[in-house]
């Protein structure tokens, strides 16, 4: 079965590819980006690590994802749309494997980063092609462009069911059972991706410079980097929080799959959103949403109060992504979708690897979280204020 076939494939079909595609998000992110929240409390206090130390495995993270989104269009270009994302799936494995087998400090900064970069090549890819597929049915290219970014939401669901009670079950010092057990599982989500054929007819024009500049988008690529530099506060320190609140495994569990399950109403949801054809009106919409999701826990600590937060925020932080392919097929030729990808993907990884500094910085100076939560939900309302100043762009075929 490949992405292309002589009759235009069914609306159910291409929904069904474009979800084995998300399944790349849902390992690279969803568990290889994400679940380091889950481990990180037990990691520190087991191989003595400041909170510095930490923190800078986000930001060695951070910093290969967006090293790998600077180089992924010449990954495509030169090895292919297959290898771009088998390979970075692959990679990602390998870097799950190796948290699993050593605490030492260099070789986990090293996994970290080679999972950030993998995540970035097969999130780039895959969302392009996820794009193209979409593009068959028009009527329904939203709809089906979403699915994709659902993707993450199925690491985060499946992660937040498994770490906590393996934490709890095992004791202090469990940490790496918990990778073992979240590389098992990746293998497994892999497998129907790795023997999916992947033919694009993107993929053999792509050597063809598509003509690309990014001022005309300038203030809409700030925009996205707010939103990385925004976000990781929540999604870094959120489950830290819950525990200070007096949060057992039970509540981690809960809030964090939460999070994913918001995830799985993305397309649903948003789909009418995702439509406008009006520069960076949507994004600026989800964004908003996103905003209010991170500052509800500042208002109240009530479980009512985590858990919408928690809600608002999962089905809103997985749709800015997609909105931003959203914007890009509907004012780029296909030929430039790679290019115009990547320089979202760069612009989040730069907000990104930024963030955790801040975010250290304010919860150093204050010794206090909340405030770190504040400037995070604050960054997003600006993310999305420079999103809605974003004009359409004239298409060009």
């Amino acid at each position: 079965m490949s992405l292309h076939s002589p009759q235009p494939p069914s609306t159910v079909h291409l929904a069904r590819l474009i979800l084995t595609l998300s399944l790349s998000a849902t390992v690279s992110l969803g568990i290889g980006r994400f679940a380091y929240a889950l481990v990180l409390p037990d990691m520190r206090e087991s191989l003595g690590w400041s909170y510095s130390a930490a923190g800078f495995m986000n930001t060695v993270n951070a910093a290969g994802y967006l090293a790998g989104a600077l180089l992924a269009s010449r990954l495509v270009r030169r090895f292919g749309w297959s290898a771009a994302v088998r390979g970075g799936m692959l990679a990602n494995l390998a870097a799950l494997a190796l948290c699993a087998i050593t605490g030492d400090f260099i070789l986990l900064s090293a996994a970290r980063l080679v999972g950030g970069f993998a995540a970035a090549a097969a999130f780039v890819a895959g969302g392009a092609l996820a794009a193209e597929l979409a593009q068959s049915r028009p009527e329904r290219a939203s709809f089906l462009l979403s699915l994709f970014y659902a993707g993450p939401g199925l690491g985060i669901l499946t992660s937040g069911l498994v770490a906590p009670f393996v934490l709890q079950g095992f004791g202090p010092g469990s940490w790496w059972i918990v990778w073992w057990m979240l590389t098992a599982l990746s293998t497994l989500l892999a497998v129907p991706l790795l023997l999916m054929p992947i033919q694009s007819k993107a993929g053999l024009h792509a050597d063809t410079a598509a003509a690309f500049s990014i001022w005309p988008i300038a203030v809409y690529l700030f925009g996205y980097l707010l939103f990385g530099a925004g976000y990781i506060a929540y999604m870094t320190f959120m489950i830290a929080y819950v525990r200070d609140l007096g949060g057992g495994a039970t509540a981690q569990a809960a809030f964090w799959s939460l999070i994913g399950l918001a995830g799985f109403a993305t397309p649903w949801v948003w789909r009418s959103t995702l439509a406008l054809d009006r520069g960076g009106l949507a994004t600026a919409i989800i964004l908003a949403v996103n905003a209010i999701g991170a500052a509800l826990p500042i208002l109240g600590h009530s479980t009512t109060m985590l858990a919408v937060s928690a809600a608002v925020f999962g089905v809103s932080f997985f749709a800015v992504a997609g909105s931003t392919t959203a914007f890009v097929r509907l004012n780029y030729p296909p030929p430039a979708w790679p290019a115009a990808i990547a320089a979202m993907t760069i612009a989040f990884g730069i907000g990104q690897t930024l963030g955790p500094f801040v975010v250290g910085a304010i919860t150093d100076a204050t010794g206090s979280l909340g405030y770190a939560l504040n400037v995070s939900a604050a960054t997003l309302l600006l993310g999305a204020i420079a999103s809605v100043m974003q004009r359409k762009l004239r298409k060009v075929s």
